[in-house]
C-alpha cells in the first residue's frame, strides 16, 4: 500500500554528491516504497539543489526504516537543544534559529 504522503520543505545548506559540494535549497519527505533499500516501505528523505531537475548530481536521497528515520530525528533535535548549539546559535544572527 502506498501512502501518497509527501511533504516538501524549503533549506538552506549544502550537500556532498559525487562531483562535490552543491548548494542545497529543498528537502522532500515521503513514507513510500524504496528504490534501493530492502525494506518494504521507508522513509525518504532526498535533498535537491536548485538545478537537481536538469542535473541528478544535485541530489541526495536516503531511504531509512522507520526505528532508524526516528532515531535520526530524535539525533538532531538533541544536537540542536544541546546547551552548546544553542548558546552559539544565540549569538550569531548568521545562523538562524
Amino acid at each position: 500500500m502506498c501512502t501518497n504522503l509527501t511533504l516538501t520543505t524549503s533549506i538552506s545548506g549544502s550537500g556532498l554528491g559525487r562531483e562535490g559540494w552543491f548548494a542545497v535549497d529543498q528537502a522532500v519527505v515521503y513514507f513510500d516504497h524504496p528504490q534501493d533499500a530492502p525494506l518494504v516501505h521507508a522513509l525518504c528523505l532526498d535533498v535537491r539543489g536548485p538545478s537537481s531537475v536538469s542535473d541528478p548530481a544535485e541530489r541526495v536521497t536516503v531511504e531509512l526504516d522507520v526505528r532508524s528515520a526516528r532515531r535520526l530525528a530524535e539525533t538532531i533535535l538533541a544536537t540542536l537543544d544541546h546547551r552548546e548549539v544553542r548558546t552559539v546559535v544565540g549569538s550569531s544572527s548568521a545562523e538562524g534559529a
